[in-house]
């Protein structure tokens, strides 16, 4: 059974928010079988046994993982070198996600510290950001840990990270994410979450990772924070 919206907002004393999906489409110009295709071939080229395996592989990240499980730490790091560079280039030619910077602007008009917590490399994220005036609102980025993948989501490590720097205690944050990492990430973390299912087959699959609840746009998770903050405000508006 899921919570509403307005629940876990009215409970929650800090916002997390995935980077590529809540917030944006970071590989929409520079897609990431491309980047992922480049990665391989440097792979190849350094000599890397299990290049072969990836043939076909078509996320990024997924060929860092592998970089960071098989390959030594020189390799590892060459490998997120390159990605950070992609990334960064990705982000000049990302695609905002419908309604995310609403999100974002209604979290902070209501005084709700966000933060990014993001697989994506923090200066893709930071370029981003800056690029689309996002910046002022965005307390905190928590990126992926340099030649580290281990350390990626579903690790939770990157989501306690934000929630200690935040000063905020983990069931006391929101999560929005649109993979299965991101759910499972906030999960073992204590983070309460709210699985953004932007393709039909997502909901079903965060519903049964035990989401506490599921959107199909961010547009439901900025009205929620539009109804909450008018409400506050009718609230005070009385009591005054």
């Amino acid at each position: 059974m899921t919570t509403s919206l307005e629940q876990l907002f009215r409970e929650a004393r800090a916002l997390l928010l995935d980077f590529d999906g809540p917030v944006c489409s970071i590989f929409a110009g520079y897609p990431a079988p491309v980047v992922a295709q480049e990665l391989v071939q440097m792979l190849g080229a350094q000599g890397a046994g299990f290049a072969d395996d990836l043939e076909r592989e078509s996320d990024p990240l997924e060929v860092l993982r592998r970089s960071g499980a098989e390959a030594d730490g020189s390799i590892t790091r060459a490998i997120e070198d390159a990605l950070i560079e992609a990334e960064v280039r990705a982000a000049g030619s990302a695609e905002p996600t419908p309604h995310g910077r609403e999100v974002i602007v209604a979290a902070s008009q209501m005084d709700l510290p966000i933060a990014v917590v993001s697989n994506n490399s923090p200066q893709a994220v930071e370029a981003y950001l800056r690029a689309h005036r996002l910046g002022q609102h965005v307390r905190l980025v928590v990126g992926r840990a340099y030649a580290e993948p281990a350390r990626m989501k579903p690790n939770p490590a990157p989501i306690l990270e934000a929630a200690d720097v935040l000063g905020v205690e983990p069931d006391r944050c929101v999560l929005i994410g649109d993979s299965l990492s991101d759910i499972e990430g906030a999960k073992a973390s204590g983070t309460r979450v709210i699985g953004f299912a932007n393709r039909p087959a997502k909901r079903q699959t965060f519903e049964q990772a035990g989401a506490d609840a599921v959107v199909t746009s961010m547009r439901e998770v900025a009205q929620a924070l539009v109804r909450l903050d008018r409400t506050a405000g009718d609230q005070g508006e009385l009591t005054a």
